[in-house]
Parts: structure tokens; C-alpha cells; sequence
């Protein structure tokens, strides 16, 4: 028999081997993996159909963020030219949370596939935006459909302005999908 100042130790470390073991035959059957995907944002800031807009000004000035909102509807597609195929939208919302002068957001999108091999699914990214140049990356948190307890991150670049109006940002989406039974 163990010494009485050993029994409560010996006990949690008993509890916890069970737990683990219970845990590992839980994960047993799922198998995990990184998925890299690759696409393409389209978007329309200006004139009709716009697809990108400022619904809020903030009540600071031109010259700041803070308090601002704007929401997007954004075209997904296979590649950087317009007339690539349409595989979904990216949705979302940005509020302004910066008071010192400049760009500073919070955005949470999600990525809603219509077309192609993640037709059904979502993928939802959320994470600050501190400036419009150079790469923007955010957290993958999480999804439906095949991206069920999805978790990784996205890079978000803007690669051309075929116009004023327009701007086509390019897309990296590193993603770990759990593969199982649930």
C-alpha cells in the first residue's frame, strides 16, 4: 500500500492514464491531414454591382477606421482571370477598431463553396487586417460540410487592378482536416 502523502497523486496519475487511453481509442479511427488550397477573390468596390462596400463610416473622420463597417460579397474562382470558373463567394464583414490614423480591422469571412470538389462546405476565417499592402493573414477557425473541425490559416494577397473599380486578390488557405468518423 502506498504512503498516505502518495495516495491522491498515484490516483490522478491512474485517472489519467484511463483518460488518455479513452481519448486515443476516441481518435483511433480519424486520420488528419494539411490541405493547401488555392484560389482567387474578385472584387468590386465602385459603380453597380458592387460587391465590397463601406455601410458605416467612422464617426472619427476619413483619416480613421475606428467604428467603421463594411461587408463583402465577393466571386471565388479557380484563377486570376475573370472568366475562370465560379466556385463560391467570400462573405463577410470588417469592423473598423483602430483610433490611431490609418487602416485597422477586424474581419470575419467566410468562404461558402457552390462549385467544384468543396461544394456544400464553408470555411470561416477570422483575424485583423492592419493595412491594405502586402500579404494579410488570418486564422482559419473552423467549417461545415468537409471542413468540419477545420482549423489553419489563410494569406491574402492582391495581385492586380485590371480597373479603378476592381482588384483580384490571390488565396492561400492551409487548412488541417480531421478525417473520421463523427
Amino acid at each position: 500500500m502506498a504512503p498516505p502523502n502518495l495516495t491522491l497523486p498515484l490516483f490522478l496519475l491512474s485517472l489519467l492514464s484511463l483518460t488518455s487511453s479513452s481519448l486515443a481509442s476516441a481518435v483511433a479511427g480519424t486520420t488528419a491531414g494539411l490541405t493547401h488550397i488555392h484560389l482567387y477573390v474578385h472584387e468590386k468596390y465602385a459603380g453597380t454591382n458592387a460587391t465590397a462596400t463601406a455601410v458605416l463610416q467612422s464617426p472619427l473622420g476619413a483619416n480613421s477606421s475606428f467604428g467603421s463597417i463594411g461587408v463583402v460579397d465577393d466571386e471565388i474562382r479557380l484563377g486570376a482571370d475573370r472568366s475562370s470558373q465560379l466556385v463560391g463567394r467570400y462573405q463577410g464583414v470588417f469592423f473598423g477598431t483602430s483610433v490611431e490614423l490609418g487602416a485597422g480591422y477586424l474581419s470575419s469571412i467566410t468562404l461558402v463553396f457552390t462549385a467544384g470538389e468543396h461544394a456544400g462546405s464553408t470555411l470561416s476565417v477570422q483575424g485583423p487586417i492592419l493595412g491594405f499592402t502586402g500579404t494579410i493573414e488570418r486564422a482559419v477557425v473552423g467549417g461545415t460540410g468537409k471542413f468540419r473541425f477545420a482549423q489553419g490559416y489563410m494569406l491574402f494577397k492582391m495581385i492586380s487592378k485590371p480597373t479603378p473599380e476592381t482588384d483580384v486578390n490571390e488565396i492561400d488557405i492551409f487548412v488541417l482536416m480531421h478525417h473520421g468518423k463523427y
